[in-house]
């Protein structure tokens, strides 16, 4: 028969077209891998930059809530300390008046108090507050 003839080409058409099969299919594979990592990174970036808003509002929020903690007396009666999002303030020479302004809006912010210790010297007041946002 002719087929049994011309065997050896056959099957050496046969590898070749399965050769450029698989080549067809590897570069399919290297493209969609290439692909998804493109969006992954994409991904990241987009959530880096999520985290890097959050904290720029939560800095806002945090300074808008030291404003109000600052109106109430005179920078030169305050040592503030920020670490973080732990903050550390000492009032000395406080009259009892805005000794209690400064308690009452202390105890209105939302804030975790972890000191507040307040000493009494003649007839002002020492007061230290640490907390955490």
């Amino acid at each position: 028969m002719s087929l049994k003839k011309y065997q050896n080409e056959l099957i050496a058409l046969l590898t070749l077209l399965l050769m450029v099969t698989a080549l067809f299919y590897k570069s399919v594979q290297v493209s969609s891998g290439a692909k998804q990592a493109a969006e992954r990174e994409q991904l990241v970036n987009e959530f880096k930059e999520i985290v890097t808003l959050k904290r720029v509002w939560a800095d806002k929020k945090i300074s808008k809530k030291l404003d109000k903690l600052k109106e109430l007396t005179p920078a030169s009666k305050v040592k503030w300390s920020k670490k973080g999002k732990k903050l550390t303030a000492t009032y000395t020479g406080l009259s009892a008046s805005e000794l209690n302004k400064l308690t009452t809006k202390i105890m209105n912010l939302a804030v975790q108090i972890e000191l507040l210790d307040i000493q009494k010297n003649g007839s002002s007041y020492t007061m230290e507050f640490k907390c955490k946002w």
